[in-house]
């Protein structure tokens, strides 16, 4: 018997490390589940309405896990969004600003620390990331998924979708 291996066979072993883009679509997924989760755990339930907050995040999420360059540039101003909203949720709780407010149960705590710590990791994997995209393709890009995920947001907060 012969088990040698074919150097020409493919193979599902990828040998390159964790990529900058594979970070950010991580970072970005932990981002979707931990608000999924705040969504399955607040009264009134919210579902409905952080799948629409999270709408944004599917393109750069699928298209880091294919490397797409433009990946980064989707994915920057959704993770400047929500790191924002934690960090004013933050402030709320250590009772320095009132700019987000509410009752936050522990799990709900827990997951703005997810969302503020898969923020900060995909920001810093984004920025390490060199890409070739044009910077005027790069500024629509970042320009279009902001204006996305504020309009997503925005659209959360009517009373059919934020009820449900």
């Amino acid at each position: 018997m012969d088990f040698s291996i074919d150097p020409a066979a493919p193979s599902s072993y990828d040998p390159e490390p964790m990529t900058s883009a594979k970070v950010v679509a991580y970072a970005l997924l932990a981002v979707l589940v931990a608000l999924y989760v705040v969504g399955a755990v607040s009264v009134p339930p919210g579902s409905l309405r952080h799948e629409v907050q999270t709408l944004p995040l599917w393109f750069p999420i699928v298209a880091g896990f294919q490397r797409k360059e433009l990946a980064k540039w989707a994915a920057l101003p959704c993770l400047i969004f929500w790191l924002t909203i934690m960090i004013f949720i933050w402030l709320f709780l250590v009772g320095w600003a009132r700019i987000v407010t509410g009752h936050f149960s522990p799990v709900e705590v827990t997951m703005t620390l997810v969302v503020g710590v898969g923020s900060i990791a995909g920001l810093f994997a984004a920025v390490r990331w060199r890409t070739v995209v044009r910077p005027v393709a790069a500024f629509g890009i970042l320009l279009l998924f902001g204006t996305l995920q504020f309009l997503a947001f925005r659209l959360s907060l009517i009373p059919y979708i934020a009820r449900r």
